[in-house]
């Protein structure tokens, strides 16, 4: 069996407050994510892949820039997705590093990243098994910004706000897993 902190100890300092951030948020979002398989057990979700998978989604933040949270790497905080595939790649982990890959907003398709000029692969990244679209949905609901709104849940409202500066398509998206999984 997987331990994701294991993992996560291999590359963040448990003393630091970037460990903290990422550990916490994580450990919302797997909340998150396991509460929605329970709710849709008919739909068969395997939930310790979604589980491993939640923990470690976010794994690549430490590559990316965001002083905040204490994020000292020369990415943008929008690479961590592909950053965290590489990473999870290399620990033998390839379906949880598809998760990393695919958890930013709702996806990044190609078309974005070209349209954008988005500093990332040129390929789609989106979620695509219900295990994926379960965490990268459950991410939604909570942000890094500050300790003390990491364990606020967002409200469905906010979350529709915070997209649509990315186009109404990515609402849509949203708007589809809010009605498949019940939220």
């Amino acid at each position: 069996m997987l331990d994701p902190l294991v993992i996560i100890e291999k590359y963040y300092d448990p003393e630091s407050d970037l460990y903290y951030f990422l550990v916490e948020h994580s450990r919302m979002v797997a909340q998150k994510a396991l509460s929605l398989a329970e709710r849709n057990q008919h739909l068969n979700p395997d939930s310790r892949f979604i589980f491993e998978a939640a923990m470690l989604h976010d794994i690549g933040i430490f590559l990316t820039r965001l002083p905040d949270i204490g994020c000292t790497g020369d990415k943008p905080y929008v690479c961590h997705g592909y950053l965290g595939r590489d990473i999870l790649e290399k620990e033998g982990l390839p379906k949880h590093a598809l998760v990393c890959e695919r958890h930013i907003g709702v996806g990044i398709t190609k078309e974005d990243v070209e349209k954008k000029s988005l500093p990332l692969p040129r390929r789609d990244m989106v979620p695509v098994s219900l295990e994926e679209k379960i965490v990268c949905f459950a991410d939604k609901f909570f942000s890094k910004e500050g300790k003390k709104k990491l364990q606020r849940e967002k409200t469905i409202d906010e979350i529709r706000k915070s997209l649509v500066k990315f186009g109404t398509e990515k609402v849509i998206q949203f708007d589809e897993w809010v009605d498949m999984f019940g939220e």
